[in-house]
């Protein structure tokens, strides 16, 4: 009688993969695709729309971790390898949207905060200003922690509401309402701080 085997995935930690890349290992590389490559291919592949664009990226976060490290030592890799991830990927749609080959989750998540912000390319801009970020994350501070899931995960990572409501076990009407009630607040809240909409 043949028994059934599963594989267990061993992963590095953390400290031992940011150790890697300061000893400029070259497995360093293979052990953050290996622990983290799905994590950044679905953040790239949600901004995106294109599976090509977003291993193009995720290889581009790799170079860009061995570059950055040292001098930074992060102490939450998944965050750092993330925020890499993003950026690339935003950069990769804007040069996209000028080369009229958009698509992706972004450009819906993008027409949604622009009822909490004047239009889409002031969000664009204004997603940068320090200002805006104190006060959404100091709004993000006033949910709870259910809520600034569905936020963060729509809104940072952009996931779709599908991939939302799947995941959390909702229904998609209920995270779509969610997220319409927390713009609706985002936006007094920005207003009660000055910010012209």
């Amino acid at each position: 009688m043949k028994g059934s085997f599963t594989k267990e995935v061993i992963f590095l930690e953390d400290s031992k993969i940011v150790q890697l890349y300061w000893d400029r290992d070259q497995s360093a590389i293979p052990a953050t695709s290996e622990k983290y490559g799905s994590y950044c291919t679905s953040i790239a592949r949600n901004i995106l729309g294109s599976h090509e664009d977003a291993e193009e990226c995720v290889n581009d976060t790799y170079l860009k971790a061995w570059n950055s490290m040292p001098p930074h030592k992060p102490s939450f890799l998944s965050a750092f390898l993330g925020k890499i991830t993003r950026n690339l990927s935003f950069d990769r749609f804007s040069y996209n949207k000028a080369e009229k080959r958009g698509g992706g989750e972004i450009v819906l998540v993008l027409e949604e905060l622009a009822e909490c912000v004047s239009d889409t390319d002031c969000v664009e801009q204004a997603v940068n200003s320090r200002e805006l970020t104190r006060a959404i994350e100091d709004f993000l501070g006033t949910l709870s922690p259910e809520k600034r899931g569905i936020f963060v995960s729509r809104y940072w990572y952009t996931e779709s509401v599908t991939s939302i409501a799947r995941r959390l076990g909702m229904k998609e009407g209920a995270v779509s309402m969610t997220l319409n009630r927390l713009r609706q607040k985002l936006r007094g809240h920005l207003e009660e701080r000055g910010f012209e909409l």
